[in-house]
């Protein structure tokens, strides 16, 4: 059975992964990527004027085939541990407390696919082993930074992405927007649910180009312009 989704309120934040990271306000992110003057993996998210809140940083192996990241705050304390499961459909990651890798540290997994050249995420707490239903998903584009993330399959919004180009920001990066976190919604879990879509978008380029080679018929030139967008 799917998580019961409890009313975000003043008196009960939405804690998932710590109640430090949930605030009774709304919280603006800045998430900023391919950053060239920060060692530690190529996302970044800081408060609006540019304070670094965490970063990711990549532990995958050189000749790994899986995806091995860890969520650390500013001080580089490691807050979780995101790793892939490849699988022939549809992407799969698995989010872990701290450092950790161990199944008993096993805090959600989530579930990538495309709908309607759109991305796709399903989220599932450990204990929703059935699966039936999801806990969280996110609907929208990476490439437009139009992703919603909602409430198990209601319409409740917890998170969006969206474009703002006013943020005090000294960083540098490639690919710059702006994700509202509603108040008292844990906004670490948000920013693991960020780093999946975009390792997922990321990859998307090299899925399209296999596609294409392999396919007599071609591929619409829409879904190239969503794919390498």
């Amino acid at each position: 059975m799917a998580y019961t989704y409890p009313t975000a309120t003043a008196n009960r934040p939405v804690s998932i992964i710590g109640p430090q990271f949930c605030a009774p306000h709304p919280v603006e992110l800045a998430v900023i990527r391919n950053v060239k003057t920060i060692t530690d993996g190529d996302f970044v998210f800081t408060d609006i004027n540019g304070n670094i809140l965490c970063k990711v940083k990549d532990q995958s192996g050189s000749f790994s085939m899986h995806d091995h990241r860890v969520l650390i705050d500013a001080a580089g304390n490691p807050i979780l541990t995101l790793k892939d499961k490849l699988m022939s459909a549809r992407d799969r990651w698995q989010v872990f407390r701290g450092d950790s890798t161990d199944s008993r540290d096993l805090i959600f997994s989530a579930r990538t696919s495309m709908f309607h050249l759109k991305t796709k995420l399903d989220v599932f707490f450990a204990n929703n082993t059935k699966e039936e239903v999801c806990d969280f998903k996110v609907k929208g584009s990476w490439s437009k930074k139009s992703c919603v993330i909602y409430a198990g399959e209601t319409s409740t919004v917890v998170a969006q992405m969206h474009k703002n180009h006013t943020v005090q920001n000294v960083l540098a990066g490639k690919d710059e927007f702006m994700v509202t976190v509603n108040p008292n919604i844990d906004y670490a879990f948000i920013v693991a649910l960020l780093v999946i879509l975009g390792i997922h978008a990321a990859a998307m380029p090299d899925v399209t180009a296999e596609l294409a080679a392999g396919s007599a018929s071609g591929v619409v030139e829409g879904s190239l312009a969503f794919f390498l967008g």
